[in-house]
């Protein structure tokens, strides 16, 4: 399995199921196929860029963006939603997102080209299947709260 053919699967579907190596499934989808009637509002933006940032969050400090861009383990950032932003998960004016430097789902991400929404799938069925474990699943996922001003707090260390 190929990072591109699953790609492909997102453009022609909007959306696809891989089971990971943990054997989570896993919910990939293009923000323009995310229905707030269907799909989780706790849903994640994911990045393979640091810049893909400014597509969903109000533009934010440089030491918020050196936090993102040095961080050594995976971490899921909160930080206001940007005004733009019409569709998507986005809880009590923020968004979640999380830029994933690891091989093989960060290719994913980048044959996408465009920012991808997480979600945990309800259901057992997928429609790929990796050895490879999804760096968000791992027990020291950390969450920051990064706001505009630079202020930061930490959710969960």
């Amino acid at each position: 399995m190929e990072a591109k053919e699953i790609a492909n699967k997102i453009k022609e579907k909007g959306r696809v199921r891989i089971k990971e190596g943990n054997g989570t499934v896993l919910e990939l989808i293009d923000i323009n196929h995310w229905n707030p009637e269907t799909d989780d509002y706790e849903g994640i933006f994911l990045f393979h860029d640091l810049f893909q940032i400014r597509t969903v969050a109000e533009q934010f400090s440089e030491v918020s963006l050196d936090i993102v861009e040095f961080a050594t383990k995976p971490t899921i950032y909160h930080t206001p939603a940007n005004r733009i932003l019409k569709q998507g998960p986005i809880e009590h004016g923020c968004v979640r997102f999380s830029l994933i430097r690891k091989d093989f789902w960060n290719k994913i991400l980048f044959a996408h080209s465009r920012p991808l929404i997480l979600q945990y799938s309800k259901i057992q069925e997928f429609d790929f299947e990796t050895a490879e474990f999804f760096p968000l699943l791992s027990a020291g996922t950390k969450e920051l709260y990064l706001g505009s001003e630079g202020d930061v707090k930490i959710l969960k260390a």
